[in-house]
């Protein structure tokens, strides 16, 4: 089976792609995207203004050491509000693998009240070649571990915050 530079995982609603779907006219006028989360750094035509579609960026690189954790809620608002005002949501990093993959996830988790297991197996049956970082994966378990709800002053976010300060200033990444 081929890959795909999109897939409906809510059917007609909420969709995981690569970077080739954010910057397809065709892909997004076929599946009436409304709304785009760009989890990454590159820039796509659709985050224009004129282009009338509502964007947000999440700009972390896929590495294990990023926090996407924190942006996890707001990501989650973003979408349920565009699915509750009738929009189809179009979630994306460059190859459609391991950041979007998680957004989507966490956003499965927090709607669904699903386990990240759960979460990813839902994911998975829509876009099988799906694989977040092993890092991404422990923020999506540490997602629920927060109630959904990571933020500066959450205990538990805050302690793997630390942890992971203390792993890339150990490792010379800080």
């Amino acid at each position: 089976m081929g890959w795909k530079n999109i897939n409906a995982v809510v059917e007609n609603r909420l969709f995981l792609g690569n970077i080739m779907a954010a910057r397809s006219t065709r892909s997004l006028t076929e599946n009436r995207i409304t709304h785009i989360v760009s989890v990454c750094t590159d820039h796509i035509p659709a985050e224009l203004p004129e282009a009338g579609i509502c964007h947000m960026r999440i700009g972390v690189e896929d590495v294990d050491y990023a926090d996407l954790l924190i942006h996890l809620p707001s990501a989650c608002r973003f979408i349920d509000t565009a699915l509750r005002s009738g929009g189809a949501v179009l979630v994306h990093c460059v190859q459609g693998i391991s950041r979007s993959a998680a957004v989507v996830a966490a956003y499965m988790m927090w709607s669904r009240r699903l386990n990240a297991t759960q979460a990813l197996e839902v994911v998975r049956h829509a876009r099988d070649q799906i694989w977040p970082n092993p890092g991404f994966q422990e923020q999506l378990v540490l997602f629920e571990l927060c109630q959904y709800a990571p933020s500066p002053s959450n205990g538990i976010y805050v302690k793997w915050r630390t942890q992971l300060e203390r792993r890339l200033a150990a490792a010379g990444l800080r």
